[in-house]
């Protein structure tokens, strides 16, 4: 019996070696393919990587080493390769985040615009196309800036410039105002500097300077001289005019600053009851303590001030802009009962923490992300006005109107009276 056993074991084990299969990592190796990827529309900086699964986790590797959203693939001459089976082992392809293939071939342009050969150029300033030829860059004012970037010829001094990069399309980039780079080329065409109407000259000697055109200082010096407002007439007005006019003005008159500029002048603890600042301009004035009972600002630009603690009783402030200005602890409410006018004004992100404001008229005024915490806000008149994203927290809103206000994502905590419906619905 043992020796049938062993006569069996000897006359099959041939065939077991002879039927015996690859281990499966083996033939998963021997399927392994390896390529080589670069980014879209260039040629440098590629990476191998092997092939395994599917095209989905060959994008997500690319994904990876190359920090991109690698999303398809290409052969070198622009196919699009959407099935696995198409990659042979040591193929170069490009991935791209979803844009079409971009082919070599512009890289190469790029390369060979850089030649002093080629004549035409392509400029884009600031994502304007100018197309000129090196002469009229370089014969003019051979010593600007585009001289030095495009003269023909090498130069050991270090005179020449290298010139900038080049986008896709082959032109070189220049991070400046096309509109004010326009008469500068024609004038190294032609040597006549022509201004649109609507062309500042003082824009077009800002970038004269730059490009180091210095023919076109002389004729845009003078033409800003003549035609320049007086800067004394366009200077704000000082605190010292302003204590000047007031103590030269009889008190019966009304003082009138209407449509004055008065932008950053520091007024702050003077009074100013009853004067007219209709249309003044008032933008970033320090204002702290200022008494402005009576005062016309209806129109005026108020944004950016400091007007922390000033005295607002009876004013009169229609459409104003206050835009993020600062009115901390400033009071409104006058004793004899008369309202102050903010109907229509711009209070956007302004501060008025902690201000009496009790009978004020804010009808359809703009309040949106305005602070107005701990505010006294009795019978104030908000209707139509908008609150998105005002913070009344500890404020009182006792008999306030709310009608018709916007309330999106306001917030009311700690409220000394709790809103009634009818002070929201209409």
């Amino acid at each position: 019996m043992v020796d049938r056993i062993v006569t069996y074991f000897i006359q099959f084990q041939p065939e077991t070696r002879k039927y015996t299969r690859p281990h499966a990592s083996q033939s998963k190796l021997s399927a392994m393919k390896r390529v080589v990827l670069f980014i879209n529309g260039t040629d440098v900086n590629g990476k191998v990587f092997m092939v395994t699964h599917s095209i989905d986790e060959l994008l997500c590797a690319a994904s990876l080493k190359f920090e991109i959203s690698a999303k398809r693939l290409f052969t070198p001459h622009g196919g699009e390769i959407d099935d696995l089976k198409l990659i042979r082992d040591d193929d170069v392809l490009y991935v791209s985040s979803g844009e079409d293939f971009i082919t070599k071939k512009s890289n190469k342009e790029r390369s060979s615009s850089n030649n002093t050969s080629s004549e035409w150029l392509t400029l884009n300033v600031g994502g304007k196309y100018f197309v000129t030829t090196r002469s009229t860059l370089t014969n003019k004012e051979p010593m600007s800036m585009l001289a030095r970037m495009f003269s023909q010829g090498d130069d050991d001094t270090g005179w020449r410039i290298q010139p900038s990069a080049q986008d896709q399309n082959g032109a070189f980039m220049i991070d400046r105002s096309p509109t004010y780079f326009e008469p500068l080329l024609n004038y190294l065409r032609h040597g006549e500097l022509i201004l649109e109407k609507n062309i500042n000259p003082a824009g077009v000697l800002a970038e004269a300077r730059f490009y180091g055109i210095e023919g076109a200082f002389e004729i845009l010096e003078p033409m800003i001289a003549k035609y320049s407002p007086d800067e004394k007439e366009t200077a704000p007005l000082t605190r010292r005019d302003v204590l000047r006019a007031i103590l030269s003005t009889s008190a019966p008159h009304e003082l009138r600053f209407q449509g004055v500029n008065l932008a950053g002048t520091d007024l702050s603890r003077l009074d100013l009851r009853n004067i007219n600042f209709k249309y003044a301009n008032l933008h970033g004035c320090r204002l702290c303590g200022t008494n402005f009972s009576g005062c016309n600002l209806e129109r005026a630009d108020l944004s950016g001030s400091n007007m922390e603690g000033a005295q607002l009783l009876m004013v009169r402030m229609l459409c104003v802009n206050l835009e993020a200005a600062c009115l901390k602890g400033c009071n409104f409410e006058d004793p004899t009962g008369l309202r102050a006018n903010l109907e229509g004004a711009n209070l956007k992100g302004a501060n008025l923490e902690g201000s009496n404001m009790a009978g004020i008229n804010l009808r359809v005024a703009t309040l949106k992300n305005a602070k107005l915490r701990n505010c006294d806000l009795r019978a104030a008149v908000l209707a139509g006005a908008d609150l998105e994203f005002c913070d009344f927290s500890g404020s009182d809103l006792n008999e306030a109107n709310l009608r018709g206000a916007n309330l999106k994502e306001a917030t009311f905590d700690f409220m000394l009276t709790p809103l009634h419906m009818s002070q929201t619905v209409r």
